[in-house]
């Protein structure tokens, strides 16, 4: 919503679109009970003031036959892409359907899915798409914890512990604060306070060229710190922008 309120604040008209994309979910994750709401959505996008929302079904996006994908190349294969193969070919592949459909001017994304707002960036600066790509901060709940879909999944128990994320993401800004340049150094030290929840289960964290998504020795430049942890059976992500700027 935070989204939707941006480009009702910047445009003449808005367009949103519902779709929980098959393509962009892996054998094993989480397609069937992924969380899904459209009347609550629908009620939420028309207090405000949406004016077209796209809800397709999966065979308008994906007909019978279909056999053409966007392929992003090296951002999309780090992080995210090397954990979830296919994943930004599906998200890549449905955006650019979008773009096509509705022909927007701007198109707004959230920094929390960090990776996918470079990708997107990525693809519009390549294939020359005329839209303009807007990023906006992550919403957070007051004590931290990053808004997403899949929060209703967490325990109450769960919910405490996922705020290991952001005490990890803050105890980087901290470090780099203090004069800390040295990746590694910091990579281990977030790894040891998200160990202190038990529930933790740690895919990544990185320390990464803001731009490339390289993986970092030296935070020389703006670096992209993310983390990909399991509480429980609930995989979350979050990241924070280093920059002196």
């Amino acid at each position: 919503m935070s989204l939707v309120r941006a480009a009702r604040r910047d445009c003449d008209a808005v367009a949103a679109s519902i779709f929980v994309n098959p393509m962009q979910f892996g054998p094993r994750e989480d397609l069937a009970r992924y969380p899904r709401d459209p009347d609550r959505d629908l009620g939420l996008l028309r207090e405000a003031g949406v004016d077209v929302v796209f809800m397709p079904y999966v065979t308008e996006v994906y007909p019978p036959g279909f056999s053409s994908f966007v392929e992003v190349g090296q951002i999309a294969e780090r992080l995210e892409g090397k954990r979830r193969p296919g994943h930004f070919r599906g998200v890549a592949t449905v955006v650019c359907k979008l773009f096509n459909v509705v022909r927007p001017d701007v198109a707004y994304f959230g920094q929390k899915d960090a990776q996918q707002l470079r990708v997107i960036r990525r693809m519009v600066a390549d294939l020359d798409l005329p839209v303009q790509i807007a990023g906006l901060p992550t919403v957070r709940e007051p004590d931290g914890l990053a808004l997403s879909s899949r929060n209703v999944y967490l325990s109450e128990d769960e919910r405490r512990q996922a705020l290991v994320l952001s005490r990890a993401l803050r105890l980087a800004e901290d470090r780099y604060r203090d004069g800390e340049r040295n990746a590694e150094t910091i990579r281990r030290a977030m790894r040891r306070l998200i160990r202190e929840a038990p529930a933790a289960s740690i895919d990544y964290a990185s320390i990464a060229d803001s731009d490339t998504l390289e993986e970092l020795r030296t935070i020389d430049r703006p670096a992209l710190v993310s983390l990909a942890v399991r509480i429980g059976s609930t995989r979350l992500i979050d990241n924070v922008v280093l920059d002196d700027a």
